[in-house]
């Protein structure tokens, strides 16, 4: 948590119109507590952390709702976050996944914490035939793929978007270990190695972001798509995702080419 700490001095520096960071002396006037007391904070040693003081620190260093659910997440050590007890979680994901299969008029996905492709339905896998795959993961298609990088458009915007989500789920995240590997594998790329070194960013969800695609094998134009994140109660880190097309008369499965005999199907 100190480097996160001393960047949101800075961004909020930023955001208040500043030339520099906020001085630590002004942060703790502004939170009421002790100049030492805030720098022992941001040096990561042991202070005690009521729901008031993070509240104040909060304001002071004007966080946004990520940031702040990465801050409660790393003093609380995660308390309050929802999570699934064994008894009946396979009966509830296997919803899910009717949920996700069933949907008939967009594309749609379900990922665990990690974005492991849990499920998805014929859409899904007509636009990216990539999650048919065994051990198909989200982030490492979209960071590393050639593939991805063709056929998402403005890539790098995207690249740092998701890297900022990895953040944010390994300092929330339960499976600590899958993600810590996932992230390995990732920055074995020199770009994302790049991207990641710019700064903790970090960001929740990416609810309502809109994408621009070039899927040839779909449609010959772009293709815009808003993304809608439903995440499941007591069913931690899952997601269900779908892709709501901004044109209604897209073409939604792939053409296949007429057969000898003139027929054609789709």
């Amino acid at each position: 948590m100190p480097q996160l700490l001393r960047v949101w001095r800075v961004d909020a520096g930023v955001k208040l119109r500043r030339e520099k960071a906020i001085p630590q002396k002004e942060v703790a006037e502004l939170m009421g507590v002790s100049e030492r007391w805030y720098r022992s904070l941001e040096s990561g040693d042991s202070v005690s952390l009521s729901s008031d003081i993070l509240a104040r620190l909060s304001r002071v260093l004007v966080l946004g709702p990520d940031e702040r659910m990465v801050l409660y997440s790393r003093a609380l050590d995660g308390a309050g976050i929802a999570l699934a007890d064994d008894e009946g979680a396979a009966e509830d994901q296997l919803a899910l996944l009717r949920l996700v299969t069933g949907q008939t008029q967009f594309p749609a996905y379900l990922t665990d914490g990690s974005w492991n492709i849990l499920g998805y339905n014929t859409l899904m896998a007509d636009w990216f035939p990539w999650v048919r795959k065994p051990g198909a993961n989200l982030m490492h298609w979209a960071l590393t793929d050639q593939e991805a990088r063709e056929q998402m458009l403005d890539w790098r915007q995207h690249a740092e978007i998701y890297l900022a989500m990895l953040r944010f789920a390994l300092a929330t995240g339960s499976d600590k270990a899958s993600l810590d590997c996932l992230v390995q594998r990732i920055l074995q790329d020199p770009t994302c190695r790049q991207l990641w070194a710019q700064g903790p960013k970090v960001i929740a969800f990416r609810q309502g972001h809109r994408y621009r695609l070039s899927l040839p094998h779909i449609s010959p134009e772009q293709i815009t798509v808003t993304s809608q994140v439903l995440l499941p109660a007591y069913q931690h880190g899952m997601r269900c995702v779908m892709l709501m097309p901004q044109n209604r008369a897209l073409p939604w499965r792939v053409r296949i080419p007429a057969q000898q005999n003139g027929s054609s199907a789709e």
